[in-house]
């Protein structure tokens, strides 16, 4: 099992393909398996460097406080240690918060910059609604199969739920992989609360693509909006219908995108 130890903390990784080097960084609670609609067609063009971070997947998951500065710092050492300078950077989500850090404090690093369905947190986040934050905390008593299933129209419109049984079932197969303890969860989770770099997001000097889908319920799309006013470098794509998973559900689109955006 490809580990190596960085930052204090054996982090697992992957790499996938031939090319220009392709750091890409998952969100909270969730691990490599995620990439699954990613990997077989982008390793065609790059080479493809996929990791849990602490406290996900295959990872260690040590007890101690977590933060976006440190999680970047762990993608930083990571890369020193598989000797790669500079990279393309995708992160989805708290790996969006995580790719944002990245170029902030080791700006040398990031070549250029794809930030899915994130935002920068602080003053300026815009939150999930009051009774969608109900739902999606009601967790008490459920095995996390039942929680994945709640939360289904977090991730995916209804018609691809309804319409897609086969992708749903290996969804829920790939999400069950490696799942998160409770107690790393929770500590993932106090660092994306902390998240904020609205006063410092403007170092970001890289190319940047922001993408987001226009029915995200759990990191909402005025999120992204508020990213590229304050990029405005930076190019917006936006997926109508998309929510939290719209980089799963158009793939195609959003693999194509991100091509065309790296090279």
């Amino acid at each position: 099992m490809p580990t190596v130890h960085v930052n204090h903390c054996d982090i697992y990784y992957e790499i996938h393909g031939q090319g220009d080097p392709l750091v890409m960084i998952m969100g909270l609670r969730r691990n490599i398996e995620w990439w699954y609609r990613q990997i077989p067609t982008l390793e065609k063009h790059f080479k493809v460097v996929v990791f849990d971070n602490r406290g996900a997947g295959r990872s260690e998951k040590p007890a101690m406080d977590y933060s976006i500065g440190l999680f970047a710092d762990d993608t930083a050492a990571l890369m020193e240690a598989l000797d790669i300078d500079y990279a393309h950077v995708l992160g989805v989500s708290m790996g969006g918060y995580i790719a944002q850090e990245l170029a902030i404090n080791h700006p040398q690093k990031v070549k250029d910059l794809v930030l899915g369905c994130t935002g920068c947190g602080g003053e300026k986040a815009v939150l999930m609604s009051a009774d969608r934050m109900e739902k999606f905390t009601a967790n008490q008593n459920l095995t996390p199969e039942e929680i994945l299933k709640k939360d289904m129209d977090i991730y995916f419109s209804n018609e691809y739920v309804a319409g897609n049984p086969a992708a749903m079932a290996q969804f829920s197969e790939i999400s069950m992989r490696y799942y998160q303890p409770a107690d790393a969860f929770l500590r993932q989770y106090a660092a994306c609360r902390k998240h904020d770099t609205v006063a410092r997001i403007n170092r970001v000097t890289q190319p940047t693509l922001i993408m987001t889908g226009d029915d995200d319920p759990l990191v909402p799309p005025e999120n992204s909006f508020i990213l590229k006013e304050l990029l405005p470098h930076a190019q917006l794509s936006v997926f109508p219908k998309g929510r939290h998973c719209f980089f799963m559900e158009f793939a195609d689109r959003f693999n194509e995108e991100v091509v065309d955006f790296f090279r």
